[in-house]
């Protein structure tokens, strides 16, 4: 299994919000690329980005983003956030990522999504933003009335390159993830999961990997210190 770390845009700086509430923002970088360094210098080689502005339709940090990709050759990146039609997937994998990550879209307009994965085969992973057991869309704020698991199961059948499950009851709390919801997703899926939400431990770490996590993701815990970032990367990077 492989640690992530999280690059959260927002105004143009990285940040990390408590309990997917914008309101409650406890982390802010101003320039985003010292973010990138710092976990590349600690040996982080994949990163997750997200464009929180342009998954709440305030605006976009495509130019933020794209310094990030132009920083260094030979680096993994996923890119999501209100990433909504078509010519947006073309748009996000022309920039150099590695994978595309839809959410709304893919959870609200089933065909859309089919048709796009298997455009693009092995390079599209769905976020499904999870509270409680629904899976919540635009940036968290609206609900789907979808249980996880109903989701998991119509996403089987789609070349995924992989599903990206937040515990958005867990996300910055630092208190643990949502193992149960984690290893239940990685039973019932063929695709690859990535975990977030809570990871503040190694041992989180451990167990999500041995319940079949590929990988985890990983923002309020590095960004505070709470999890040493260069044992992180030694074990998991």
């Amino acid at each position: 299994m492989i640690a992530i770390p999280a690059i959260d845009l927002r105004e143009g700086s990285c940040v990390q919000l408590v309990g997917g509430s914008y309101a409650d923002e406890r982390v802010r970088v101003k320039d985003p690329l010292d973010a990138l360094k710092r976990w590349r210098e600690h040996g982080f080689n994949t990163f997750h980005v997200v464009d929180l502005d342009a998954a709440l339709g305030k605006g976009s940090n495509e130019e933020v983003i794209a310094r990030l990709l132009n920083h260094e050759p030979g680096l993994t990146f996923s890119v999501g956030g209100g990433v909504r039609s078509t010519a947006r997937v073309e748009t996000v994998l022309a920039l150099g990522v590695s994978y595309v990550v839809v959410g709304t879209r893919a959870i609200e307009d089933m065909s859309w999504l089919r048709g796009v994965a298997e455009r693009f085969p092995g390079r599209v992973v769905v976020a499904a933003d999870v509270k409680g057991r629904e899976v919540v869309t635009r940036g968290w704020t609206a609900g789907s009335t979808q249980d996880i698991g109903n989701v998991v199961d119509a996403l089987a059948p789609l070349p995924l390159g992989g599903m990206l499950v937040t515990a958005v009851h867990k996300e910055g709390l630092m208190d643990g993830v949502d193992l149960p919801l984690m290893e239940e997703v990685v039973r019932r899926s063929p695709h690859p999961l990535y975990a977030s939400g809570g990871v503040s431990s190694l041992e989180d770490l451990r167990a999500l990997g041995r319940v079949g996590a590929h990988g985890a993701v990983i923002g309020m815990a590095l960004y505070t210190g709470t999890l040493d970032a260069r044992q992180v990367a030694q074990e998991f990077a």
